[in-house]
């Protein structure tokens, strides 16, 4: 399994509009995305207002070439959303140990 970490830093005004987006738009494709095992979309908090992530963790490269294509090392983003985004950046991970928790949060 693969562990995706994708970050975007918003354009200064347009956190309530990028905002709009990423809960209507690009969480509800993520939830039904074939190959993807689990995601967790990350909202700002107040010392980061423009700062969102998912965190997505793909069954395999297969499954992830087959959703943002043969060059996953991008950061790909949809055209919608370009004039809304200041940066973005992505990070990939081997999983190492599925379904272990953290005592107290499961």
């Amino acid at each position: 399994m693969i562990i995706r970490i994708f970050q975007v830093t918003t354009q200064p005004g347009k956190e309530a509009e990028f905002a709009d987006f990423f809960h209507n738009t690009a969480v509800p494709l993520m939830l039904k995305t074939e190959g993807l095992a689990a995601v967790l979309p990350g909202a700002p908090r107040a010392d980061s207002p423009s700062a969102f992530c998912f965190v997505m963790v793909w069954r395999d490269l297969t499954s992830l070439k087959a959703f943002v294509g043969e060059d996953y090392t991008d950061a790909h983003i949809l055209p919608e959303e370009a004039a809304l985004v200041k940066s973005r950046s992505i990070t990939h991970y081997d999983l190492v140990a599925a379904g272990t928790t953290v005592a107290g949060l499961a």
